[in-house]
């Protein structure tokens, strides 16, 4: 008897192991060779900002943060330096995402007088935000300072981005921000949200609008801009923006843009009181901040 349940037992475990439902396509992880120059390391994220050359299969000629596999690494690396590397990213078959480098190799050291281009300026607690004027989804014109009295919530997107762990995730964090302070009627009075397009050459009020409806749950004519807007500089005010919150952006041959994240939480005075460089920030983490500044006198 114990040998003839012991087969019934391996049999049915046969065909249940034959029944398993088919398991979903792992995401794969594409390589890229990528060749270029350090424009500035940020060991605190984990990131070096390279002025690459064009990668094939990938993107065009850009200037770009990286994510490194082995932060380690940054320390070896300085502006100026020429680099080999490659790059490895995730792909499910619709969008990439985690994208690190690493084998990275100096194969020319920088010249030790090296000057980035640009002065970019990192948001500090305390520093003044500037009264930026921009449109918003409506075509109204609206400004920073109009927001003082409220914790405003400043995150920056262009309405194409490919890149599902940038401007896609910070919409929906914006969006289960949102619900979240709209559900306090006391913390929606006392604060507000503002998602600005670095895009003006496509991103029109009208085009701004129907992706505020996709992020907010609403259809065509039924989305409510009160408590979250989108909106949009002018092409002169947007490298002073870009340079006061720290938002590197270039351009692509094929229109697309390249850029690195910028998420701020200004206090009813109008003053920095904090500053989300990465993709790294949560929904539950700022909501919590901004209720707390909201309390404050």
């Amino acid at each position: 008897m114990r040998k003839i349940s012991l087969l019934m037992l391996l049999a049915v475990a046969f065909v249940m192991a034959g029944c398993k439902k088919p398991e979903k396509l792992a995401t794969t992880t594409k390589t890229f060779d990528v060749r270029g120059k350090v424009m500035e390391t940020n060991p605190s994220r984990g990131e070096v900002t390279l002025d690459h050359e064009a990668i094939p299969g990938f993107m065009e000629a850009m200037i770009m943060p990286y994510k490194v596999k082995d932060p380690a690494v940054l320390s070896e690396l300085h502006p100026g330096d020429r680099v080999t590397a490659k790059l490895f990213v995730e792909y499910d078959g619709e969008v990439y995402k985690n994208a690190k480098l690493d084998q990275i190799v100096v194969i020319a050291q920088g010249k030790p007088d090296y000057k980035p281009t640009m002065q970019f300026h990192a948001p500090t607690k305390g520093d003044a935000v500037p009264d930026f004027k921009l449109t918003n989804q409506d075509s109204k014109a609206i400004h920073l300072d109009e927001y003082k009295g409220r914790v405003l919530l400043i995150t920056f997107v262009y309405t194409r981005c490919p890149l599902d762990d940038y401007c896609p995730k910070m919409s929906r964090n914006f969006a289960e921000i949102e619900k979240t302070l709209t559900g306090d009627k006391d913390a929606a009075a006392k604060t507000h949200l503002l998602s600005i397009s670095f895009d003006p050459a496509f991103d029109s009020p009208k085009v701004l609008k129907s992706y505020g409806e996709i992020y907010t749950g609403k259809s065509a004519g039924r989305a409510d801009f009160r408590h979250w807007e989108f909106a949009v500089p002018s092409q002169g005010d947007l490298t002073a923006m870009e340079q006061f919150f720290d938002l590197g952006v270039t351009s692509g041959d094929n229109k697309s843009l390249t850029h690195s994240l910028s998420t701020v939480v200004v206090d009813k005075s109008g003053r920095v009181a904090d500053w989300y460089p990465g993709n790294d920030w949560t929904a539950a983490q700022v909501v919590a901040r901004m209720k707390e500044l909201a309390q404050a006198a």
